[in-house]
């Protein structure tokens, strides 16, 4: 964080996309939700916005950090930006909400909403324990 402020006070610096999308993703592996609120923030105030893509990538980082509170609470700043939404991101985030099956659900029905013709692949939650009772029981 010091870093960052001391980069924020240079001279030559803009706001960027990528240096707030680099932040936001250091700070949710680090579980740092307050720094990462406070980056928030300063993003809004500079005016910076996040294509879908991105949001895709911060939002996975925060569920990967194990925040998936964070996480929604950036995925409905993606669902309300301007920019039309891209069935991409929605992936990167469903396979991200896989441990998190109340929320997955959630986005799935958006993602279903958003791109109707498009099918959510759901993995079988004991996919791997059949194919290890298989071996277990071929063997005996």
């Amino acid at each position: 964080m010091k870093l960052y402020d001391v980069v924020r006070k240079e001279i030559w610096y803009r706001p960027d996309m990528f240096f707030y999308r680099d932040m936001l993703v250091m700070l949710a592996r680090n579980k740092k939700v307050e720094e990462a609120k406070r980056v928030w923030e300063d993003l809004r105030r500079e005016e910076v916005w996040f294509d879908q893509h991105t949001f895709g990538d911060i939002i996975r980082a925060f569920l990967d950090g194990g925040l998936p509170s964070e996480a929604m609470d950036i995925y409905e700043e993606m669902r309300q930006s301007p920019d039309p939404p891209l069935s991409l991101p929605f992936r990167v985030i469903l396979k991200g909400l896989i441990p998190y099956p109340e929320l997955r659900e959630k986005v799935k029905d958006d993602f279903l909403e958003l791109f109707p013709g498009i099918v959510v692949y759901d993995a079988p939650e004991d996919l791997f324990e059949d194919q290890g009772l298989r071996s277990e029981s071929e063997s005996e």
